[in-house]
């Protein structure tokens, strides 16, 4: 680990883009200003760590329902009657003139009926 001393005001560099300047000292207390690219990501440690830890949930989250391509169900078209003609409907809930029909559960059908 690199040890540096700065007064107030003054500036370390860490690379080309990133400038951390001393902009106030209270007590125990440092205030940094830091300058960076918006492409670069600035936190505070316990947040990033926060942050990291999220992404590593969400990550095992979606693996666990990720479904290999060989088991997926993929609904296939469905026929529709379109002035008496029958075709294909590239979407499976389309109604065959390009509206989209609700889906009924069992339970909706039964109390529409």
């Amino acid at each position: 680990m690199l040890v540096l001393s700065r007064q107030r005001d003054e500036t370390i560099m860490i690379g080309d883009e990133i400038e951390i300047t001393v902009v106030d000292i209270r007590g125990d207390k440092v205030r940094l200003g830091i300058n960076a690219p918006p492409r670069i990501a600035v936190h505070r440690k316990e947040v990033y760590e926060a942050i990291k830890a999220e992404n590593q949930q969400a990550a095992r989250i979606a693996s666990a329902d990720i479904v290999p391509a060989s088991q997926a169900i993929r609904p296939g078209p469905q026929k529709s009657r379109v002035g008496g003609a029958a075709r294909l409907s590239a979407h499976p809930f389309e109604n065959g003139d390009g509206a989209h029909r609700p889906i009924q559960f069992p339970d909706q059908r039964q109390a529409n009926a």
